[in-house]
């Protein structure tokens, strides 16, 4: 038990060491980009870096498998270094024995990333899109969807309009049960509209089916409120802006990711990607525990055998190699091209029994 201890403690260290070295590295590189990418808005270093800061958690969490398997090198190239792998097998520990502090360790580090990182990710993503509105021109997200539908928002010079409806089709530019509250720049509210449906075109929302209500200069809406079978709005919303403001389904913490696809459904919204999203995370203790497995087969072996650099380059390969595949596997079940379950599990299963094989083979074959 102290053994699994001992493996287990100097694992988080070797874990830690490699995250900290990468959050160092990337938050250079990003704030330097940053400043290029804000260099319009005259952005100071200390801006740069607080959205450098926001925004590198996102990145290590995406390249937290392959932080995984370099700690897994370091770890047991450090331990062949030592002699302290040999004295292990002597004892008449097998490899695979040896390996389970590594592996549960890893599977807690994946728990722990899925149910506290993955939040703390989606609420950093969150900020940085706020901090960096302040230095944008593009007016950000325009939609949103909760319990009661979907709902837009689109400017101009003239005010603001708010868009509610209850459902809508796939891409957002066919809306049904719309209503539409036009505001002056006092934010006075100036206009309703209803309609039965409404098209998004080029620059204008094609109603049908329209009531429009006037909310000034009047005592009774009603009495003066006119009814057109076909009625056209201006807008400034494209295609791009409505699919883009759902932004990735990163973005939202993983609690709270089934209320939002189940939203996403009673919206008339396709939820495939977010489902995709969820399954993966669940996978993800499982798929850092492969890496770990992968890592392990190729330097569990004494340095005085050679090819230490080789089996170093096989096994970056083989996990760059599977880290991809997942990746691949998740675009082909976003896509519909592959089940939501077997986009998401395959790819972790497959590595840990083809990682099991390796070590079987070479280590206590």
């Amino acid at each position: 038990m102290r053994l699994h201890i001992y493996f287990a403690k100097k694992f988080a260290l070797s874990f830690g060491g490699v995250l900290l070295v990468f959050f160092g590295m990337l938050t250079l590189v990003d704030t330097v980009e940053q400043m290029r990418r804000f260099d319009g808005a005259d952005i100071s270093f200390a801006g740069a870096l607080g959205l450098s800061v926001l925004s590198v958690p996102e990145t290590l969490y995406k390249i937290l498998p392959l932080i995984m398997i370099l700690a897994t090198l370091a770890l047991f190239l450090g331990l062949a270094r030592t002699s302290e792998m040999v004295v292990t097998r002597a004892s008449g520990r097998s490899a695979l024995r040896a390996l389970v502090a590594p592996v549960v360790t890893a599977i807690l580090i994946g728990g722990l990333g899925v149910a506290v990182l993955n939040p703390i990710v989606a609420a950093t993503q969150q900020q940085y899109e706020i901090r960096s509105q302040q230095y944008r021109l593009d007016g950000g997200r325009v939609i949103s969807v909760n319990d009661e539908g979907l709902w837009l928002r689109q400017g101009s010079a003239d005010g603001q309009s708010v868009i509610r409806a209850a459902r809508t089709s796939l891409d957002g530019t066919e809306l049904f049960g719309a209503t539409f509250l036009e505001f002056d720049t006092n934010g006075q509210p100036i206009r309703r509209i209803e309609a039965e449906r409404a098209d998004l075109g080029r620059r204008v929302w094609q109603l049908t089916n329209a009531k429009i209500w006037p909310l000034v200069d009047t005592e009774n809406p009603e009495r003066q409120a006119e009814t057109h079978a076909r009625y056209e709005v201006a807008s400034n919303l494209t295609r791009d802006q409505i699919r883009d403001s759902f932004g990735t389904p990163s973005s939202i913490p993983i609690w709270e990711l089934p209320a939002f696809i189940e939203n996403l459904d009673r919206a008339g919204f396709s939820a495939r990607s977010h489902r995709v999203w969820f399954h993966t995370e669940m996978a993800m203790p499982a798929f850092l525990a492969a890496m770990v497995m992968i890592g392990a087969g190729f330097t569990m072996r004494h340095t005085r055998f050679g090819r230490t650099g080789q089996m170093v380059l096989l096994a970056l390969l083989l996990g760059l190699g599977v880290f991809f595949i997942r990746n691949f596997a998740q675009i082909l079940g976003e896509n519909g091209q592959i089940p939501i379950l077997l986009a998401a599990w395959a790819p972790p299963i497959a590595a840990i029994l083809l990682s099991l094989a390796l070590l079987l083979h070479l280590e206590d074959g």
